[in-house]
């Protein structure tokens, strides 16, 4: 059992910026694809962006050049850096572990991200 507990959300003016974190609590990092999603209201939870094991990265066309993941192994921790933030980036967001090699995966509990004025 892994559980990953999601911080840094809040309520940020547009064009502003956040940075959230997401700590798992053991050592996943080797083989866990560790990923950032979101949902907003009334809408399905989407992919923001993904890093593997070998720190390959992908985004969502919505937020590239705006956002990005990171890792550090020693902590156990994945990063969202959020910049430029608008409203329609609005959402409850949600960290995920996923094996690389059996593709269970595992989800935070959400922390809540409001871009408004």
């Amino acid at each position: 059992q892994v559980q990953l507990v999601e911080s840094g959300g809040g309520l940020v003016q547009p064009g502003g910026s956040l940075r959230l974190s997401c700590a798992a609590s053991r050592s996943i990092f080797n083989i866990y694809t560790m990923g950032w999603y979101r949902q907003a209201p009334g809408k399905q939870r989407e992919l923001v962006a993904t890093i593997t094991s070998s720190i390959s990265t992908n985004y969502a066309d919505s937020v590239k050049g705006r956002f990005t993941i990171s890792r550090d192994n020693a902590k156990n921790t994945v990063y969202l850096q959020m910049n430029s933030l608008k409203p329609e980036d609005t959402a409850v967001y949600y960290c995920n572990a996923r094996n690389e090699l059996t593709k269970y995966g595992y989800w935070g509990q959400g922390t809540q991200v409001t871009v408004s004025s």
